[in-house]
C-alpha cells in the first residue's frame, strides 16, 4: 500500500523538467523518512532537477535519456547520519514512472 506525501510539483513550485505524476511514499519509505528526519519534499527537489543520488554512471546516463524520451528515472539516495560513509548507510529511492503517472518513494527491499 502507498501513501500520498505531495501533488506532483516541485518544492519550490518551479514547473519540473518532467512531469511527476501522483507522488507516493510506502509505508516503509514513510517511516525510514521520519525516523531520520528527512523532509521528502528537499528529496523530490533533487529527483526532479536531475541530481539523481548515488548511481552508477550507466544509470545517470538512462535517466538523462528517460528525462528526454519519456522512459522511466531512478534516483538513489543514501540516507542517515552524515557521519557514516554512504555504502553503510540505507538507501531511499525515488522512481518516476515512464508514463508520468506515479513517482513513488520506497526503499529497495520494497521494490
Amino acid at each position: 500500500m502507498k501513501s500520498s506525501i505531495a501533488g506532483g510539483r516541485s518544492a519550490a513550485g518551479v514547473r519540473p523538467p518532467f512531469a511527476l505524476g501522483r507522488v507516493v511514499a510506502t509505508p516503509a519509505a514513510l517511516y525510514t523518512l521520519k525516523q531520520y528526519g528527512i523532509d521528502p519534499m528537499r528529496l523530490l527537489q533533487r529527483h526532479v532537477t536531475g541530481d539523481w543520488g548515488e548511481l552508477h554512471p550507466v544509470d545517470v546516463q538512462q535517466n538523462e535519456l528517460g528525462a528526454r524520451l519519456g522512459l522511466r528515472i531512478l534516483s538513489s539516495y543514501p540516507i542517515g547520519p552524515e557521519d557514516l560513509p554512504a555504502a553503510s548507510r540505507p538507501l531511499l529511492w525515488i522512481v518516476t514512472e515512464a508514463n508520468r503517472t506515479t513517482t513513488t518513494f520506497l526503499l529497495p527491499e520494497d521494490y
